[in-house]
């Protein structure tokens, strides 16, 4: 085997595994934003059910609900920033993977390429032999 094909041999064991890496950290990213988003949802359901209870003062009923949902808003703002991050994330990681995937490519359309220059070579080898062996049939 020439160093060429050791080399790229090599090169494409390298570049699958970053391949594997780079994808799992693509599904990590969007495992995240789903996660986010979920908060993100569960915090606006939160913020909706706040109401004032009945047994207790109207005013200090409401008092509480304006207080809670404040709080909730100022999560959902939050948890909406945190999407942001998350998708902003998972963008780098599918262009990541792009760039892994179209190295790891490359690399396979050298192999390739090398193959079947070497396939040619190997036949022109045997086109310019000369030819072996004789006709041993006479003429019947």
């Amino acid at each position: 085997m020439p160093k060429s094909a050791k080399r790229f041999d090599r090169l494409l064991r390298v570049r699958t595994l970053q391949l594997g890496q780079v994808r799992s950290q693509e599904v990590s990213a969007r495992a995240k934003v789903a996660q986010e988003e979920a908060l993100r949802t569960r915090i606006a359901q939160l913020a909706a059910n706040v109401a004032p209870a009945a047994e207790q003062g109207m005013a200090t009923a409401f008092i509480a609900a304006a207080h809670y949902r404040d709080r909730l808003n100022q999560s959902a703002q939050v948890a909406t920033q945190r999407v942001e991050v998350a998708e902003q994330n998972l963008t780098r990681a599918e262009s990541a993977t792009r760039e892994a995937k179209r190295d790891q490519t490359a690399i396979e359309k050298l192999i390739a390429r090398g193959e079947a220059e070497a396939a040619l070579k190997a036949l022109r080898a045997l086109e310019a032999m000369p030819p072996t062996g004789k006709n041993r049939h006479d003429i019947c």
